[in-house]
C-alpha cells in the first residue's frame, strides 16, 4: 500500500483547517489555500518551497494556531494545486500566485506578516515590487533561502569549483527522475542533501513523504527556474520589515546566501543563524520559526492600528454569521 504524501499523526501531521478554498491567480490557475486559527486574530501567510506542501508548515501552524489565523496554499503543481503548462513556471507566476492568495483569503484591507521558505521565500522577494504585496505585507520572514546563483553556491555536491558545483546542481534541479517509494536509502540521501545531521526519524519521514509525493515534472520545471534564479533586485526592493532565518548546515542554500540577504534588505529585522540545522528548518525546529513569525506579528502587526476595511469586514461577517 502506498504511503500517504504526509504524515497522518503527530506534530507533524497536518492539522484540520477551519476552511479550504480554491484561489484563482492572474492566468487562470487554481491555487488551492487553507485557513487555520481563529478569525479576527492577526494573520500569518506561509509560502513553501520547492517539492513541498501545505503539509510541510504543519508543525509552525499547529505552533501558531491558537492565536493567529494563518493562511497556508499550495504553490503551483505541488500538494493539491493541479499542475500548469510549461510556461506557466516562472517568478512572475510565484509573484501572481502570492498575491491572488493575499487579495482572496485575507479581508479589505487587512495586513499580515508573510513568511516563505526556500522557494517560498523567493516569492516573497519575486513579488517586492507589486504593490498589492506593499499594501499587505506588515512584515515578513524569509527563512532557507536565497536570491541568486543557487547552483554555484549548493553543497550538496562539495566540488572544488563554483563551474562544477553549477553544472552538477543543474543535473540535479532538472532532473526528473522518478524519486521511487519512501525507503531507508531514499531518506538517507534526503537527510543528507536537505537535513541537519541531528534531525530525528520522524522529521526526516515527514520531509520525505512530501518531497517524494511532488511529481517528476513539477521537480523539474521549478528546478530550471530554481538555476536561473535572480532576485537580488527584488531583495533590494522588499521595503517592509524583514528578518531572516537559516540554519549553519544548509547544503542547499547555505549560510552565505541568508547573510547576503541581510546585508541587502532596506529593513533587515534580524538574522538568526541555527546551529548544526539544514535547509528543512520549518520542520527541524518548528519552535524557532514560528518564534520569528510571532516577533515579526508582535512587533510589526498586532500592535498597529487596524486598517480600515478589515475592522469593517470583520464586522460585518460576525454580523452576518
Amino acid at each position: 500500500m502506498k504511503r500517504p504524501a504526509h504524515l497522518t499523526r503527530g506534530r507533524y501531521a497536518p492539522p484540520v483547517p477551519r476552511r479550504a478554498l480554491d484561489v484563482t491567480s492572474a492566468d487562470g490557475s487554481r491555487l488551492h489555500a487553507e485557513l487555520h486559527g481563529p478569525e479576527g486574530a492577526p494573520t500569518v501567510v506561509l509560502a513553501h518551497g520547492w517539492t513541498c506542501s501545505t503539509a510541510f508548515w504543519a508543525p509552525v501552524v499547529r505552533e501558531l494556531a491558537d492565536t493567529h489565523q494563518v493562511v497556508v496554499y499550495d504553490q503551483r503543481g505541488h500538494g493539491r494545486s493541479p499542475a500548469v503548462p510549461p510556461a506557466g513556471h516562472s517568478t512572475r507566476a510565484l509573484a501572481d500566485d502570492l498575491v491572488a492568495v493575499l487579495e482572496q483569503t485575507l479581508a479589505p484591507g487587512e495586513r499580515a506578516v508573510i513568511g516563505g521558505h526556500s522557494m517560498g521565500g523567493m516569492t516573497i522577494m519575486a513579488a517586492a515590487e507589486r504593490p498589492e504585496l506593499r499594501a499587505r505585507a506588515a512584515a515578513a520572514l524569509l527563512c532557507s533561502t536565497g536570491s541568486a546563483d543557487l547552483a554555484a553556491e549548493s553543497r550538496v555536491f562539495p566540488l572544488p569549483t563554483p563551474g562544477g558545483r553549477r553544472l552538477a546542481h543543474r543535473l540535479l534541479l532538472g532532473s526528473r527522475a522518478p524519486l521511487g517509494p519512501v525507503s531507508p536509502p531514499a531518506k538517507w540521501a534526503l537527510r543528507y542533501a536537505t537535513m541537519g545531521a541531528g534531525s530525528s526519524a520522524e522529521q526526516i519521514e515527514a520531509c520525505a513523504r512530501i518531497v517524494h509525493a511532488c511529481p517528476p515534472g513539477v521537480r523539474a520545471r521549478w528546478g530550471h527556474v530554481l538555476y536561473e534564479l535572480q532576485l537580488t533586485r527584488g531583495v533590494s526592493r522588499l521595503e517592509v520589515p524583514t528578518a531572516v532565518l537559516a540554519g549553519t548546515a544548509d547544503r542547499l542554500t547555505p549560510l552565505v546566501h541568508a547573510r547576503r540577504l541581510a546585508s541587502v534588505l532596506p529593513q533587515c529585522a534580524g538574522l538568526t543563524e541555527l546551529p548544526g540545522l539544514g535547509h528543512m528548518t520549518p520542520i527541524e525546529d518548528p519552535d524557532a520559526v514560528a518564534g520569528c513569525l510571532r516577533e515579526l506579528v508582535r512587533d510589526h502587526l498586532a500592535t498597529a492600528p487596524a486598517p480600515r476595511g478589515a475592522r469593517s469586514a470583520r464586522q460585518k461577517k460576525e454580523k452576518t454569521a
